[in-house]
């Protein structure tokens, strides 16, 4: 089979886990007779520098065309000095995803056995979670009308009745395939858009009656998360919300440098990336931990290619690594970036 993919390595460490990623899918490929073909392109803060803006136009004919997309990391301080559009992530990453309609974003979380020390939690409020965070990706807040006046600055947050019904329904087709339970995070005591997003979720629920619906506001999930998180198995939210959730929820995993997400559209196209963001302080010293970069692409290949014998060998030689400590020192290995890359490879290409 061939494996067609755009490839942005993007800003910071993003290159380093990426090349690290690359090796495992290319031992994984080679081990399963498929054939990668690699489109690599710029976005962020590299293409600023490069060509002057932050999404090139064969960017996005790459990713327009190509079965999926494998994303580095977007961003850093260098360009913070930059407004609007020209900013990497305003410029370059919201509109790549709003462009290509991926409107649900996937992240998972549920606590590696061998990580239940890496975490700040206890251990005993980390055993048992395993839920599924659905943010909406494409409205909200990052995508109103912002700009400043003589009176301050303003950011609108606007939602449509379709997007919260297309982003309902996938969280409530997700839920039948795991335990059945849907949380929706809102704010409806005090805005006018989480009112909506409740009622619409409502609607959506009761084609569902096998799903089990409940309701929270997102300061109290703030806190559930991390006292009862074994309660819960698909989280719906908003696209900021989800934004801070999604981090929050990184920490009972032990590491933001383990946690894969998907931004999905309708068919196969997805964008995978890491949770994490550039971390420009650490780039180029090998210190970057690759297993989110590596479990995107294992996600990639499952999701997009539904290559899942290929998925499960990733997944299996991560988790293995870990049980080994064969890992960057952020989560208690003395491996460089691309050592745990070759040690995922060497194991998933078996």
């Amino acid at each position: 089979m061939n494996i067609n993919f755009t490839y942005l390595p993007g800003d910071g460490i993003g290159p380093e886990v990426g090349a690290a990623a690359l090796r495992v899918l290319n031992a994984t490929a080679s081990a399963f007779g498929h054939t990668l073909e690699i489109e690599e392109h710029l976005l962020g803060g590299i293409a600023i520098d490069t060509v002057g803006t932050p999404m090139p136009a064969e960017t996005l004919a790459s990713a327009q065309k190509t079965q999926a997309i494998l994303l580095g990391a977007v961003g850093g301080p260098k360009w913070d000095h930059l407004k609007g559009a020209d900013r990497p992530e305003l410029g370059g990453l919201l509109p790549l995803r709003k462009t290509l309609q991926l409107y649900a974003n996937v992240r998972p979380a549920k606590p590696q056995s061998a990580l239940l020390d890496a975490s700040p939690i206890k251990a005993e409020y980390l055993e048992g979670v395993d839920f599924v965070i659905m943010r909406e990706l494409t409205g909200g807040i990052y995508f109103g009308d912002k700009g400043r006046d003589a009176l301050g600055a303003y950011d609108e947050c606007r939602y449509s009745e379709a997007e919260i019904e297309r982003i309902a329904i996938r969280a409530f087709e997700m839920a039948k395939t795991r335990r059945h339970k849907v949380t929706s995070v809102d704010k409806s005591n005090v805005l006018e858009t989480s009112r909506l997003w409740r009622e619409v979720v409502i609607r959506v629920a009761k084609d569902y009656p096998e799903v089990e619906l409940e309701h929270t506001l997102v300061d109290a999930m703030a806190m559930h998360m991390l006292s009862r998180g074994k309660d819960f198995d698909v989280i719906l939210t908003e696209n900021m919300f989800g934004d801070i959730l999604t981090d929050e929820a990184a920490m009972l995993c032990g590491s933001m440098g383990v946690i894969p997400s998907a931004s999905l559209g309708e068919g196969k196209l997805g964008l995978y990336e890491p949770i994490h963001g550039s971390a420009p302080d650490i780039a180029g010293q090998g210190k970057a931990n690759p297993i989110a970069m590596i479990l995107s692409a294992a996600w990639m290949l499952r999701t997009s290619f539904d290559l899942v014998a290929e998925a499960e060998a990733i997944e299996a030689a991560v988790t293995l690594a870990l049980d080994e400590r064969q890992c960057t020192g952020d989560i208690g290995g003395t491996l460089s970036t691309l050592e745990v890359g070759e040690w995922i490879a060497d194991h998933a290409g078996r």
